[in-house]
């Protein structure tokens, strides 16, 4: 009877454990509802210009079947999107202080990539903190505008969030514009 009662508090903590975090690199599940069709023809223009729009509008859940990936867990978000796609412009919005964001941009075959980072807030602090090639070397941090040489072809991760060396509101809508 006592080793039953001494086995039910490791019962019980071993329930609570969060799931072992996995690499993200996979592709991701994303539950997408599907929308009347009155809703994506509303949206269509923003989808007919030279850029794909990718965001939290309607309009996304036709991108969104094209292979963009989102999940959003303990302040960091993941999108992964398909490097083929490129150009596209990516909306997003940071609720919480200390978020980040982590663009993975799978099968990149370019010699270089230029991304920027757009806000209307004056005050927004934000940046590419770190860039992650293919090798798996990382470096930065950078502003809110990067160009850099890729030596190879692969998975290439854009790391944003807010700079630890300013000042600045950290919570707001920002896009991010991929080449």
């Amino acid at each position: 009877m006592k080793k039953s009662l001494l086995l039910i508090p490791l019962i019980i903590i071993s329930c609570k454990k969060d799931p072992a975090v996995t690499d993200m690199s996979q592709k991701d599940s994303t539950i997408v509802t599907e929308m009347p069709d009155s809703v994506y023809k509303t949206d269509s223009a923003a989808l007919r210009k030279k850029d794909s729009i990718i965001n939290n509008a309607p309009a996304t859940k036709e991108i969104l079947r094209k292979g963009v990936m989102r999940s959003e867990k303990e302040g960091q978000i993941v999108r992964t999107a398909d490097a083929s796609q490129l150009p596209f412009t990516l909306g997003e919005e940071f609720k919480n202080n200390d978020q980040e964001l982590i663009l993975k941009l799978t099968n990149f075959e370019q010699s270089n990539i230029k991304a920027k980072i757009l806000t209307k807030e004056k005050d927004f602090n934000i940046r590419f903190n770190q860039i992650k090639l293919p090798n798996g070397d990382y470096d930065g941090p950078f502003g809110r505008e990067i160009t850099y040489e890729i030596p190879e072809k692969g998975e290439v991760w854009l790391i944003i969030g807010k700079s630890n060396m300013a000042s600045g509101n950290t919570k707001g809508h920002f896009t991010v514009s991929i080449e």
